[in-house]
């Protein structure tokens, strides 16, 4: 388009050039050797207008002959060379594809074409053929080869770094990160590699200069890198707070990682515990407090409820019902007050809590806990065998978990696979069951109805001896002259048990059922008996 415009422009030129002429006439005489010449001067100007013009054409001419053998060459070069990238691009996209036999025949043909030291992409090509055959040691010298050029160092380091991976070489796979990451740092792998490293072996202060150093490039990025900075800091603080050697500094931390992430919960619990060992109750409360009120956690109302020494059970419910008062309608809050109310023996307040509790969110800590507060209240083993049963039903409690392993409390890494923030607070994954056919609760009555006798000693009457129970219904106990009859509260009319010796009734090879205790033997019964003791088995 410009070559265009010069030369429309030129033409122009020469036209007004011309006509300037043309409006005004004149002659041109020139003696030359006795010779006088005379001519207009329009003529002269088309004379002086045609030579330039055949001087510049015969220059060209002359150009284009003497140079036209290196042209001839630079053309044939060019159209291998394109041959040559055409095939490299047909390799490359096999080997991406898996296609052995094609990516090593075109690797071939682009060898013959293009020279392996002016274009780096065929030792690529060699790396991935070598790659898809299996022949990791060929592939290995090829990335070492582009590891040496600095225009494919950076590559060369990649391939390295992924085939010490391969072999479980980690040292080597970090020196190969290091080496990327001080050339280029801005690479993610690299960065990303040596500080997961840097966090297997608990190198907090480098792991979080690394961080610091890197720019990121998008919001993203940057949600990412507070992120791990969040994590790093709770780790390190984690660790001075457990070698004691300085709970000021893994306070602070603490509390930098919570202006990070208020909601952070591992970090609000290190920095609670850094202000319990200072003895500076109500800041470790205040950060226990914003923490539930955000998101109820079972680990901060644990510490909330237990945060001062020396509180009586009755002094921990009520700071379990300040958490309730924080957070209401909450299954966490509901089991919080229903273990301190457990605790301090409230069992009017602990049942309908904990009732409360598995209606919004039925898992089998709430189910234990029943069972618990049934075990504490009336002693009924049947109501307990029923929460028993319906905790081993119940959904898994979440927990602190990571690549398929639980952790009773965070850990900054994974210790299955070293990754850095593996540890999430979720269900465990659980075995399928298979298909529920009744999703009905089972009534304590139908609990008790299907479960083999057992001895059960009435609390009004604690002091008194055992008596033995008839093999079903609902029994109660009454005292009697001489020796003890167990009576049916309801109908038919109860019939008094003989302290006979009972037959020996045949056992199944395979043992009771797995929930079932059994009955023990006469002589344990008899030395229960005789020593006043009150045995639910």
């Amino acid at each position: 388009m410009t070559r265009l415009l010069c030369f429309v422009l030129l033409v122009l030129a020469l036209g007004l050039g011309f006509a300037w002429l043309a409006d005004r006439p004149g002659e041109l005489s020139i003696i030359w050797q006795g010779q006088r010449i005379a001519m207009s001067l329009m003529v002269a100007a088309t004379i002086a207008v045609s030579l330039m013009a055949a001087v510049i054409f015969v220059w060209w001419l002359l150009r284009v002959v003497l140079t036209s053998p290196h042209a001839l060459q630079r053309h044939f070069r060019a159209r291998k060379r394109d041959r040559g990238y055409q095939a490299l691009s047909t390799g490359l996209i096999a080997a991406g594809a898996g296609d052995a036999v094609s990516a090593r025949k075109m690797l071939s043909r682009a060898k013959g074409l293009i020279r392996a030291d002016q274009e780096p992409l065929v030792h690529l090509l060699e790396a991935q053929a070598a790659l898809i055959e299996g022949n990791h040691d060929e592939a290995r010298r090829k990335f070492e080869l582009m590891a040496d050029d600095p225009e494919t160092r950076e590559l060369g380091l990649r391939g390295l770094y992924l085939e010490a991976r391969r072999l479980g070489a980690s040292e080597a796979a970090r020196q190969y990160a290091e080496r990327a990451a001080e050339t280029a740092p801005q690479l993610p792998w690299a960065a990303d590699a040596v500080l997961e490293q840097h966090s297997r072996t608990g190198e907090w202060d480098e792991a979080l200069k690394l961080v610091d150093h890197h720019k990121p490039a998008s919001p993203e990025e940057r949600r990412q890198l507070d992120r791990r900075k969040v994590v790093l800091l709770t780790a390190r603080a984690r660790a001075g707070l457990e070698s004691q050697t300085d709970p000021k500094a893994a306070r602070d931390d603490a509390l930098a990682a919570l202006k990070i992430d208020e909601n952070f919960i591992p970090a609000g619990l290190i920095a609670a515990k850094a202000y319990l060992r200072e003895g500076n109750l109500r800041k470790a409360s205040n950060i226990l407090e914003r923490l539930w009120k955000a998101n109820p956690h079972p680990d901060v109302g644990r510490l909330f409820v237990h945060s001062r020494i020396g509180d009586s059970a009755l002094d921990r419910l009520k700071r379990a019902e300040k958490l309730e008062a924080l957070h209401p309608n909450n299954a966490e809050t509901l089991f919080a007050v229903a273990q301190a109310a457990l605790d301090a023996r409230q069992f009017a307040v602990a049942r309908p809590k904990a009732e409360a509790a598995a209606r919004l969110a039925p898992s089998e800590r709430t189910f234990l806990l029943l069972a618990d507060i049934e075990d504490a209240d009336t002693g009924d083993q049947g109501r307990i065998r029923h929460w028993m049963n319906q905790a081993l039903k119940a959904p898994r409690d979440p927990a602190w978990t990571a690549d398929g392993v639980t952790s009773p409390e965070w850990l900054p890494v994974s210790p299955v696979t070293g990754k850095l923030d593996a540890f999430e607070w979720k269900t465990p994954v659980s075995e399928w069951q298979g298909p529920i056919e009744n999703g009905a609760v089972n009534s304590a009555e139908e609990a008790i109805r299907t479960l083999p006798p057992v001895a059960i000693a009435d609390r009004a009457a604690a002091s008194v001896p055992a008596k033995k129970p008839e093999p079903a219904g609902e029994i109660a106990l009454k005292p009697n002259a001489g020796t003890q009859a167990v009576e049916r509260a309801g109908p038919p009319p109860a019939t008094t048990a003989r302290t006979a010796p009972a037959v020996d009734e045949p056992k199944p090879f395979f043992g009771g059922l797995p929930d079932d205790p059994g009955v023990k033997s006469e002589v344990h019964k008899e030395a229960g008996t005789a020593s006043g003791g009150l045995r639910f088995f």
